[in-house]
């Protein structure tokens, strides 16, 4: 099927309204400073900062070109939204939480938000367009009085990511499952709403953790996608190995700080082929080991002072899962993250990955989902190596196995059920639970729905790829057989259990207790002919 290539937009309208935070004197100079704003709301947080005479008398002159302007006092401002539409709240000298857009400038919102507090109103690693937290940085409060006036107007961005809900194995009959991506997104772009993941485009700045994080691909970055991302990657890789018949080394960055960081080198060494990403998170294990399994001798991640600190932790987890893998295959040192100040080591990682031992290159697809593209990125490069075949165990991740305590199991399939990659699938015709590793993405649906408390998750990542592939049985037992018609309908383990539940109970006293070894039909047949056999309970129905 044909795809739009050009991904859905999401629009802002602005019409030059703005808000500005701060102690006294330094929000009234800003606000002189501006033109071109269609109205103007100040908040002063702190008192003056400075009794300097000159700065004293320049604060005057700015407090006559703004004294007509709104003007509140307030030691707390708490802002949300996003571009076009935020919204403040300040208590008033009752207590009260006033809503500021409606009270002072007569609409719903702001459109831009200028904040000179030593503390930013709006708490987030990534802050939404139309934001400015400058606090008392005189360049970058410069920066913004000139961006804010080309702010008005109607402006246009991305929707970077988008969910499959079908797949997604945060919540399914009442039970809660995987939370990863809440965990990872630095713009509080994500939330949980009536038990569905939901994206806020609006706030979404592309990071891409939240894909990475996402075990089952509900989760996929849109521009690039994953495929389009990996076709690209093995073309590079490819075509350069042709045209200079040696291998590359890979160097993953981002659009802005990253490659500001790669242009301030007086020269990039020449077998190094950088990436371009939207983000540094957009990009991760299934991408590095694809990256290496098609020819890549080495694969280098840029991050920058910038990186958000959610970000550095998601690509350190992801870093540490790939160091222990190639570590365990006898390949350690072929991804490495490298901060931007530590640029200058560059060349000498790469004339040490020089004299490595060129690897087989792999023939695999590129249009694989991410978890199959990291699994046969790790088994061709295990194949390549050491070809080890142990089992690592890596807490936390969203690999590894499911424990059954064939004691307390009952087969009733609840965890099957629920499982959203088909890990789990029931016997079919006899009573039993399936198990495929690869497939499991550690959610924990089926350990919370299980009845008797008998699954445990291990997280671990198991190289041989024969086991990890095979399905293989968990748990089996015969079944029962209807006392009546002999029709299998259930183990007996569940049949055992229920006639030791049951046994006291009125409802089945004497030989109503035989019902619960009957298939649904013969009990219906034989509570009938109880009835038909005994004329006072005919009266009774």
């Amino acid at each position: 099927m044909l795809e739009n290539l050009i991904p859905q937009t999401v629009t802002y309208t602005t019409a030059g309204h703005l808000l500005i935070i701060g102690a006294e004197d330094a929000i009234r100079l800003a606000a002189a400073s501006l033109d071109g704003m269609a109205s103007i709301t100040l908040v002063a947080t702190d008192p003056i900062t400075s009794q300097d005479e000159a700065h004293l008398a320049e604060v005057m002159r700015a407090v006559e070109q703004t004294e007509t302007l709104p003007s509140y006092y307030s030691k707390q401002v708490k802002v949300k939204g996003f571009l076009g539409q935020y919204q403040a709240f300040i208590k008033d000298d009752s207590g009260k939480e006033l809503e500021l857009a409606p009270a002072a400038v007569r609409r719903p919102h702001y459109d831009l938000v200028l904040d000179l507090g030593q503390q930013p109103s709006l708490t987030l690693e990534l802050l939404p367009p139309g934001y400015f937290h400058v606090a008392d940085d005189a360049d970058k409060l410069a920066g913004a009085v000139a961006q804010l006036p080309e702010l008005v107007g109607e402006f246009s961005k991305p929707r970077y990511v988008k969910i499959n809900a079908d797949i997604c194995a945060h919540h399914g009959s009442g039970i809660d499952g995987c939370n990863r991506c809440l965990n990872f997104c630095p713009a509080d772009a994500i939330a949980s709403v009536n038990h569905k993941i939901e994206v806020d485009h609006n706030l979404c700045h592309g990071a891409g953790s939240c894909s990475n994080a996402c075990p089952t691909g509900a989760i996929s970055y849109d521009q690039p996608s994953p495929t389009v991302l990996q076709d690209y990657l093995k073309r590079l890789v490819t075509r350069y190995i042709e045209l200079a018949d040696s291998r590359p080394v890979v160097l993953f960055h981002d659009m802005t700080a990253g490659d500001e960081a790669l242009k301030a080198l007086q020269a990039l060494p020449g077998a190094v082929l950088p990436v371009a990403l939207e983000e540094i998170a957009v990009a991760a294990t299934d991408s590095w080991m694809s990256a290496l399994a098609w020819g890549a001798r080495q694969v280098v991640v840029l991050t920058t002072e910038v990186t958000p600190p959610t970000l550095m932790a998601l690509l350190q987890r992801e870093h540490k899962l790939a160091s222990d893998l190639l570590q365990a295959i006898g390949l350690e040192d072929r991804i490495q993250m490298l901060a931007s100040a530590e640029l200058d080591s560059l060349s000498a990682l790469v004339e040490q990955s020089a004299s490595w031992p060129e690897l087989a290159i792999a023939a695999y697809p590129s249009n694989l989902p991410k978890r199959d593209a990291f699994y046969n990125g790790l088994d061709h490069l295990n194949g390549c190596a050491a070809a080890n075949d142990e089992t690592l165990s890596i807490p936390h991740l969203p690999y590894g196995a499911v424990v059954v305590d064939a004691e307390k199991c009952t087969l009733c399939q609840s965890c099957s059920a629920l499982c959203p990659t088909r890990a789990l699938m029931d016997g079919g015709d006899m009573p039993a639970l399936n198990f495929t590793e690869q497939a499991c993405v550690q959610c924990g649906l089926c350990e919370k729905a299980c009845p008797e408390q008998a699954i445990t998750l291990i997280s671990q990542v198991t190289l041989d790829r024969e086991h990890r592939q095979q399905s293989r049985v968990l748990h089996e037992e015969e079944p029962f057989e209807c006392i009546r018609c002999s029709k299998p309908f259930a183990t007996k383990a569940v049949i055992t259990k229920i006639t030791t539940q049951m046994e006291n109970h009125s409802a089945f006293a004497g030989d109503a207790l035989k019902r619960i070894q009957m298939c649904e039909d013969c009990r219906v047949k034989d509570m009938f002919e109880d009835i038909m056999n005994d004329p006072e309970k005919q009266l009774r129905v």
